[in-house]
């Protein structure tokens, strides 16, 4: 949780589950619900973002989730792991038969489906994108693009972005930017430097375009100023406000990086994969990363893994482990992964999420000026932010947070980014019936709340 310190709430990568609309919430659950959310919370560890927990999910199937009582929510959270929807059968298949041959390979051994999916991954990745490491995380895979950096170049600091998230792992929590993940667990990775956000590009350094190259030539000017910074960490759209980088930006960092010797590492862990309108975000902001870290979806929305993709020089750290993890070339993960490959090719969901996410745009914009209380409606490919306004910070805050339950109570389920962005983040295989349903339910909750 960051608290700018100038009235303005905090706020964290996601909403917080402690509001009174969530205690209303869990109030007016079934008897059977209740005492399951009572046994999560006796045996699991209590943090927040995910206790006490929202519902009990039986099933899940495309683009719903089916809680324990069989009501039906349209998934547009999802943790953004679900670019297929939930079960996509060919994943599931693909599971099986593995299973059936390979389930697992001992780390001094390959594979064929890891190799298989590295090949896969170095060709859809910008040139000179050409060596991977996988991991079973997100978080994991960040954690080895900062031992490689600092393997790379010999230098140890790195430059990241205040309220920004890169995991939860303590050298992920370094890099990233949120006082929940990092408050009160001691010391971090020393030499993590930050500047402001995107979004407070314009708070900090001016109204206008200006404020983007400004903030950009900051960077550089600490680039210059510590002298031994190894990496530039960042996403290429900011995930939690939906916010994309203007035009210019990326590039104009990524020769400061190139001047004073510094890689670029894109954390695209959420935002590969299509979601974007092209495989990878990065693509659509004139900037090839020095290593580009993806995750989440890469599974198949089932399987976890994550990968780190690197520039073929960067392959220097042959003498020292960089990940060594127990299911780094897991057969069924990687199995699973050139499943969903397979499926986003064949059903070109790269072009589906382009079409629909201009369809989402449209309607969204629709919606929100029908609405005083909605603001501005930012999206890129199949994920959306639309700002929910009020009479301050808090307010704004508290009536997103009404519109969410609002919207639960309906069937819809999406994520509060920022303390009062509405993220929409719908599977790229659902029915355009499905996405105008959701967005009858997103405005019937606005007027609710």
């Amino acid at each position: 949780m960051t608290n700018r310190g100038d009235g303005v709430p905090p706020v964290t990568e996601g909403d917080t589950n402690l509001t009174p609309g969530r205690r209303a919430w869990t109030d007016a659950l079934d008897p059977e619900t209740r005492e399951l959310l009572e046994d999560d919370a006796e045996f699991f560890l209590h943090q927040s973002l995910s206790t006490p927990c929202l519902d009990a999910i039986e099933r899940a199937e495309g683009a719903e989730l089916i809680d324990v009582s069989g009501r039906r929510i349209l998934d547009f959270h999802g943790n953004s792991v679900h670019q297929l929807g939930h079960g996509h059968p060919a994943v599931i298949a693909a599971i099986k038969a593995q299973l059936d041959t390979l389930s697992f390979s001992p780390r001094r051994y390959t594979n064929r489906p890891a190799i298989a999916l590295a090949r896969r991954l170095v060709e859809l990745a910008p040139d000179p994108l050409g060596k991977v490491l996988f991991a079973p995380s997100g978080a994991a895979a960040i954690g080895m693009a900062l031992k490689l950096a600092r393997i790379a170049t010999g230098r140890h600091k790195t430059i990241s972005m205040w309220d920004s998230f890169h995991g939860a792992n303590l050298d992920a929590i370094s890099v990233g930017g949120e006082g929940l993940f990092r408050r009160g667990v001691g010391p971090l990775l020393p030499g993590s430097e930050h500047v402001p956000p995107l979004d407070q590009a314009e708070r900090f350094f001016g109204e206008g375009a200006g404020a983007f190259e400004r903030l950009a030539d900051y960077i550089g000017y600490i680039l210059a100023t510590e002298g031994d910074v190894a990496a530039v960490i960042a996403e290429p759209m900011r995930w939690t406000t939906v916010m994309p980088a203007p035009e210019g930006f990326w590039p104009r960092v990524k020769t400061h990086c190139e001047r004073h010797g510094a890689l670029l590492v894109f954390d695209e862990i959420p935002s590969c994969l299509g979601r974007t309108g092209t495989m990878f975000a990065c693509e659509q902001v004139g900037a090839v990363p020095d290593m580009l870290v993806i995750g989440k979806g890469l599974g198949g929305g089932i399987m976890p893994m994550a990968a780190l993709i690197a520039r073929r020089d960067l392959d220097v750290a042959g003498d020292v482990a960089i990940g060594h993890y127990t299911h780094e070339k897991s057969p069924v993960g990687a199995a699973a992964a050139l499943a969903a490959l397979d499926v986003i090719a064949t059903d070109d969901l790269v072009a589906r999420a382009r079409e629909l996410g201009a369809h989402g745009l449209t309607r969204l914009n629709q919606i929100a000026a029908s609405h005083k209380a909605l603001g501005a409606v930012r999206g890129l490919g199949l994920y959306f932010g639309v700002e929910v306004k009020g009479k301050n910070a808090v307010d704004a805050a508290e009536r997103a947070d009404r519109i969410l339950y609002a919207a639960l109570e309906r069937g819809l389920s999406f994520k509060i980014g920022g303390g009062n962005i509405v993220t929409l983040c719908p599977p790229l295989t659902i029915e355009i019936e499905q996405l105008d349903r959701a967005f009858a339910i997103l405005a019937e909750a606005v007027r609710a709340a």
